[in-house]
């Protein structure tokens, strides 16, 4: 599993042209259970996705092809991790 850390490279106002955009990429790794949340850090300097893969490059495959990095909005950061502990229904969410 990877928690994805994104930084704005420009200002709010350039990255709010982005948003819908950006929000639509995500959207079908969202049906696909591949994505599990996402959501702007506070203050809103970038955010955050927890993703489901099982190795770093799927994760970076998927998220160069995000509107924020095709238009050098945000850059991402990867960091792999692996639940062991986690809440009942959590589960559901983890690779078989």
């Amino acid at each position: 599993m990877f928690a994805i850390h994104s930084v704005y490279l420009k200002p709010l106002a350039e990255v709010d042209k982005f948003l819908e955009a950006h929000r639509a990429f995500l959207k079908p790794f969202y049906s696909r259970g591949i994505i599990i949340c996402s959501g702007p850090r506070i203050p809103r300097t970038g955010g955050f996705i927890l993703m489901n893969v099982p190795n770093k490059s799927e994760a970076m495959d998927i998220m160069k092809k995000d509107p924020y990095v095709i238009n050098n909005i945000a850059e991402y950061s990867f960091i792999e991790f692996e639940p062991r502990t986690f809440s009942p229904g959590f589960e559901k969410f983890l690779q078989r």
